[in-house]
């Protein structure tokens, strides 16, 4: 079970989009995928077409103790693609966590469980570097970085990047950059040019190939509780994440 934590603690970069999309890709992959949605705002949820309203359990639940993993877990209309939901409860997990002795290693222990159910598990996570956040990065192999390629985007990536090295220094040595993902990229802008050519120079190999354009479909999806690639399958939206799923695919071949 390979598990990816989409992260950036800038908001606004198309993390709930390319947790989204990216899981809805993989699946239609045949690949078995869970998507675990770690932000109050439940976006990432009702993008699957779960309503966040309706949650008897969810992520919340599964942080403090009160539900397995597996009891929190429900289905989404995408063949292939569950859902560990959320909601604003999930602010009380938030304080629960601070509270707590070894309180980053609960989501790990939590997902652990679920091992052989699943192929793939990516986890959206809030923007910010909170105790959320900090658990998805402790419980993941690797780390999908989206941002966009503007200079306050480049400041954020650096103090992300330590966050991750800390991490892996104090409680997940495994953990890895798998990914840096342009998003919102618009090629007839110099600024994207010029930040987009930072990058290669910075992270080389973790730069991924895949490019995800502004796309109208993209931003439509979401309100209709859908994934894009099956709210237009033919938008250059939907084609960018279906390339995406392919490319980490192919990367987590070569180092396996």
């Amino acid at each position: 079970m390979k598990i990816y934590a989409i992260a950036n603690q800038k908001g606004g970069v198309g993390k709930t989009t390319t947790s989204v999309n990216l899981a809805a890709a993989l699946a239609a992959m045949k690949r078995r995928v869970l998507l675990v949605d770690l932000d109050a705002q439940g976006n990432a949820t009702m993008g699957v077409g779960v309503d966040k309203h309706g949650i008897e359990r969810g992520a919340c639940e599964v942080l403090t103790g009160d539900a397995t993993a597996l009891e929190a877990v429900v289905p989404t209309p995408t063949a292939n693609l569950s859902v560990l939901p959320a909601n604003d409860t999930l602010t009380a997990a938030e304080v629960h966590l601070k509270n707590r002795d070894s309180a980053s290693g609960v989501l790990r222990q939590a997902l652990a469980s679920l091992d052989g159910r699943f192929d793939v598990v990516l986890l959206d996570c809030p923007p910010s570097l909170s105790m959320l956040t900090v658990n998805a990065l402790a419980a993941a192999d690797g780390v999908v970085i989206p941002m966009q390629c503007e200079y306050y985007a480049l400041e954020g990536l650096s103090s992300l990047v330590r966050t991750i090295g800390q991490i892996r220094q104090s409680v997940n040595p495994r953990l890895e950059i798998a990914g840096v993902l342009r998003t919102m990229y618009d090629p007839r802008s110099n600024l994207s040019r010029q930040v987009s050519l930072e990058l290669t120079k910075h992270f080389d190999d973790s730069l991924l190939r895949t490019v995800v354009p502004r796309n109208v479909r993209l931003a439509e999806a979401p309100s209709h509780g859908e994934p894009v690639i099956s709210y237009d399958p033919r938008s250059t939206g939907a084609k960018a994440y279906i390339a995406l799923a392919g490319e980490l695919t192919r990367r987590e071949n070569r180092k396996s």
